[in-house]
């Protein structure tokens, strides 16, 4: 029966053909329809276009983009036109002879590539050229008369400036381009754009250098080394800097340098880009070396670091002696003291429970540590594990809220930022934003018992950016730019703390939440509320916090990629990688003022806002901070709205043709001496000197001062105890 069907079919199919021969050309005559958007009339195309729409090879945003190129770098053949009339510096004269000739060249083959393709570049030219004030990294025409009536000195800052200013904008084009889909398909035009980037970067470089030497600033241009390295010093006496411990570091790659892996590897000759870019590409030392937080108790200091820590055992003087290294990677490595109980962060996957140096190699273990770790360290030269709490995800620092209280324990605020650990590992860790019970958004709370510190554990896990109205757990900033994405930066989402300083004093905290300040009430410390919550255009990630002495002013930072990358060059805003300053008024944050490390550096130098204290002067708000290669640096916040240099110190980069991760991680003020833990080298020890900005009686009582509750010699980082002073040098109290 089905073969029956099947011939019937067949010979219905035979009979149609035969009753319509099929003609060839009635294919040519059929309708090529392209349709309209939703509502709109379809439109009929002939062949030859039809076969244009699938040609991909450019797109409408390339022809944009070259045509608003093009405009670009006409500016700079103008800018460039001016130099030899206006300065006798040779190095700015050939930089803007080697400007016209490239830029030039580059306009020649943008023209010719859309001449090519049937592409007006003159008639959209005009356009261009009356919106080029609103493309990125154009100068104003204010500008341009300016750079016309500079000479000498001032016309080579001003040009250098406007000019990186101009590269850094053709740089960003091209980003923007690339997130268009298909475009820079065509391979001549890809390949055009990415020399454009590369060389754009390379010539901001060149030009970095030079605005650097033309700076004034004594730390500007110091020649690098790691153990050697040119200093420049103001206000500061350096009494002492300490080696790494011997097993802290690896003689085969003391600097930390990292390597270039296989794929990224390319003949020298092939392509010339960035320091930044270049660096970028290396992968870092497995097993870092780097020197971290540091905490003080009694004449103790503990310097942390990603391999461990370092017990040193302070003199009369204030000088560090070592007493004992312990081996127990994992990173951060940040550290606190309560009593003879030593508190650590831990946070990277490579972390063991065991404090074993093999590692963790599988996907999930029972073997894997991430959390905080605790150690009794009554016998310094034999500190032992008492304690460890597993978090979801890790510990990259940590607050001592409070502690020892009334029934023995010690109330810490854990802060992770790492990835959520896999559920195989710990059951309770959930990634999913969506899901009410996941490890974002949250802080941990931990109590240690001082008697049996084995039974610490995580009491509560509260939400504290949900939103207070919905209870949505992603409550405040969401990740991004603040409007414009080429004047504000990209900042991260808060869904986790950095850091959170505690006051207990005021029961208050400061909290540094990657896309937020925030102000805690703390009077409950096991359910923190919020009081106020700021952001700022410039912040790319909220990283730390330090009150005044009497709690009334905050110091929040900037943490500008991470600490990985120069944010000090000559051309990078001022309030990029910087410090943000509020009064505190009635519980809310008042802006008052940005400051940012004066001194430009150069491409191998990372440089943003790191850690810092204050120094306990009566009546004055001195905050003593920390700036990776970018130094030290000593502001004077007691105006809040005109922050003041006062003191420095720094070297030239651990290495100059390359930017390893190094410079100083924290500076902290103890008992009259200020440390400060470096990254790559070591321990460095300071003495504030007299000067026009500080007497010898407040250093005095700088030196002299005591904390006004709990023990009186004890300084934990993310714990601020306001200081007093004896009678005679108090002045006020806090």
């Amino acid at each position: 029966m089905k073969s029956y069907r099947y011939l019937l079919h067949l010979l219905i199919i035979f009979f149609m053909i035969l009753a319509n021969p099929i003609n060839a050309d009635d294919h040519k005559n059929a309708p090529i329809v392209q349709p309209g958007a939703p509502g709109k009339p379809s439109s009929y195309l002939d062949a030859e276009t039809a076969v244009a729409i699938a040609n991909t090879s450019y797109t409408a945003a390339d022809v944009e983009f070259l045509k608003g190129m093009i405009v670009h770098h006409n500016q700079a053949l103008v800018m460039s036109e001016l130099a030899p009339e206006r300065t006798n510096n040779q190095s700015i004269i050939d930089l803007a002879g080697r400007i016209e000739v490239s830029q030039d060249d580059e306009i020649s083959f943008m023209n010719d590539w859309l001449f090519a393709r049937g592409e007006d570049a003159e008639e959209n030219e005009k356009h261009h050229m009356g919106m080029h004030v609103k493309m990125v990294g154009m100068a104003t025409p204010q500008q341009l008369d300016n750079l016309r009536d500079a000479n000498g000195k001032a016309f080579d800052r001003l040009f250098l400036n406007l000019m990186i200013n101009h590269h850094d904008g053709a740089i960003k084009m091209v980003n923007e381009l690339r997130k268009q889909s298909g475009s820079a398909y065509d391979p001549v035009l890809n390949e055009f754009v990415t020399d454009l980037f590369n060389d754009q970067g390379v010539e901001i470089e060149r030009m970095n250098r030079l605005l650097v030497g033309l700076s004034d600033d004594p730390r500007s241009g110091l020649k690098g080394g790691l153990k050697i390295a040119e200093e420049a010093i103001l206000n500061l006496d350096l009494i002492a800097s300490l080696d790494k411990p011997v097993g802290f570091y690896d003689p085969n790659n003391p600097a930390l340098r990292g390597s270039e892996s296989e794929s990224d590897k390319k003949d020298e000759d092939e392509e010339e880009v960035s320091l930044e870019e270049k660096s970028r590409k290396l992968r870092s030392p497995m097993f870092s070396f780097s020197n971290t937080d540091m905490a003080f108790s009694n004449d103790l200091l503990v310097a942390g670091s990603y391999h461990g820590f370092n017990m040193y055992e302070l003199d009369k003087n204030g000088m560090p002696n070592l007493i004992t290294s312990v081996v127990c990677p994992g990173g951060q490595g940040d550290v606190s003291i309560v009593g003879d109980l030593l508190i650590m962060s831990v946070e990277e996957t490579r972390g063991r429970l065991d404090c074993g140096l093999e590692g963790v190699g599988s996907e999930a273990s029972f073997d894997r540590f991430r959390g905080i770790r605790i150690f009794n360290i009554a016998d310094r030269k034999n500190p032992i594990q008492v304690g460890a709490v597993q978090t979801c995800r890790g510990s990259h620092t940590h607050s001592v809220v409070a502690g020892p209280t009334e029934d023995g324990k010690i109330i810490v605020y854990n802060s992770g930022t790492g990835r959520i650990r896999d559920q195989k590992e710990m059951e309770s860790c959930i990634d999913s934003p969506g899901d009410t019970r996941t490890a974002l958004f949250r802080i941990d709370v931990i109590e240690i018992p001082i008697a049996n510190p084995g039974a610490s554990k995580i009491v509560s896990s509260p939400a504290v950016f949900a939103d207070e109205e919905t209870g949505q757990l992603a409550g405040l900033w969401r990740g991004g730019d603040h409007g414009d994405p080429y004047e504000t930066q990209n900042t991260r989402i808060t869904n986790q703390c950095h850091d959170i300083t505690v006051f207990p004093t005021k029961n208050i905290a400061a909290g540094a939440c990657s896309g937020n300040g925030i102000l805690f009430d703390i009077t409950d410390p096991y359910n923190p509320k919020r009081l106020d919550v700021v952001t700022d255009i410039g912040f790319a990630y909220w990283h730390s916090a330090t009150f005044n002495n009497d709690g009334s002013k905050v110091v929040f930072t900037d943490e500008w990629g991470g600490g990985g990358r120069p944010r000090c060059r000559a051309w990078d805003p001022l309030n990029w990688g910087a410090n943000a300053i509020y009064d505190i008024v009635d519980n809310k944050l008042e802006f008052k003022s940005h400051y940012k490390m004066p001194a430009p550096q150069l491409e191998s130098e990372n440089c943003v806002a790191h850690n810092g204290s204050i120094v306990p002067i009566p009546g004055r708000d001195i905050f003593a901070q920390a700036w990776y290669q970018g130094g030290i640096s000593l502001m004077d916040f007691t105006d809040s709205s005109n922050p003041v240099e006062i003191a420095y110190f720094d070297r030239g980069p651990v290495l100059e043709d390359e930017l390893v991760t190094g410079g100083y991680w924290s500076v902290y003020f103890y008992e009259g001496t200020l440390y400060g833990t470096e990254i790559a080298r070591g321990l460095d020890v300071f003495k504030l000197l007299p000067s026009e900005f500080l007497t010898s009686e407040e250093i005095d009582a700088a030196a002299n001062a005591f904390p006004a509750a709990g023990p009186k010699r004890l300084f934990n980082p993310q714990q601020q105890i306001p200081m007093t002073w004896p009678g005679t040098m108090s002045g006020s109290s806090p």
